[in-house]
């Protein structure tokens, strides 16, 4: 859940930062977006398909993606391969608990689902730096 009041470091530490949602669950989508805003990122869209995903990446490039490993029954590795070959940072997130993650993709930071605005802004910042 998102804080009611932002923190000014975390505000200032992503002020500026465009992020892509790829998220198919709206009612996260929009909880992400608030969170994102309370973070001080710029929200550049969301996408709920692997295919929306991709064409939104080919209009606006992202500085960051959160990614939704699940979207609507497909997996979403298509849409972090071309986040990767475009050298575009990205995140998971999940609502597995049993860590269905690709063996190639397990570097990756990972938001176990549900989570805070505090653990979001660690996986954002550990993506970031990676």
């Amino acid at each position: 859940m998102a804080s009611p009041v932002p923190d000014r470091d975390q505000a200032s530490r992503f002020a500026g930062v465009r992020v892509l949602i790829i998220e198919d669950e709206t009612l996260i989508a929009l909880l992400l977006e608030d969170m994102l805003a309370d973070l001080g990122c710029t929200i550049l869209g969301s996408a709920s398909t692997v295919e929306a995903a991709i064409e939104m990446l080919d209009r606006t490039p992202p500085d960051i993606a959160v990614l939704d490993i699940n979207l609507g029954g497909e997996k979403s590795y298509a849409v972090a391969e071309t986040l990767a070959k475009r050298g575009v940072k990205f995140v998971f997130s999940t609502g597995y608990t049993d860590g269905r993650l690709e063996p190639f993709w397990q570097d990756r930071p990972v938001l176990q689902k549900p989570f805070g605005q505090e653990q979001l802004a660690e996986a954002l910042e550990a993506a970031l730096k990676a």
